[in-house]
């Protein structure tokens, strides 16, 4: 897979069949003609010592972990976490819990 950065616009062009097929599916699982696109978050660290490739979820995609909530809302103001990357964010009561890392953040006690 080729990757072209430019700014903020990144080009990615497959370089065989296989990779055509994959991009044509991750394609099809962020775009939503009908309604909201989907985000691509990093999940933990990309160093190339260490590893060969690079972690994404797919924000808004629902998991095992949500399906008994679709959509959480926070019980009162506070911080969030996601414990997978420690990422926080605050939020004000009724708000939307954001979905990091696969997994519906948690309230930082």
């Amino acid at each position: 897979m080729k990757i072209t950065i430019d700014k903020d616009l990144v080009e990615l062009t497959p370089e065989n069949e296989h990779e055509t097929t994959n991009l044509e599916t991750l394609w099809r699982l962020v775009i939503d003609c009908a309604g909201f696109n989907k985000k691509l978050e990093p999940v933990g660290e990309y160093i190339p010592q260490k590893n060969t490739y690079a972690r994404f979820v797919i924000e808004g995609m629902r998991t095992d972990a949500v399906h008994d909530s679709p959509d959480p809302r926070a019980d009162k103001d506070g911080s969030y976490y996601c414990q997978q990357c420690n990422k926080y964010i605050n939020l004000k009561k009724n708000e939307r819990i954001p979905i990091c890392c696969g997994k519906i953040m948690e309230m930082l006690d």
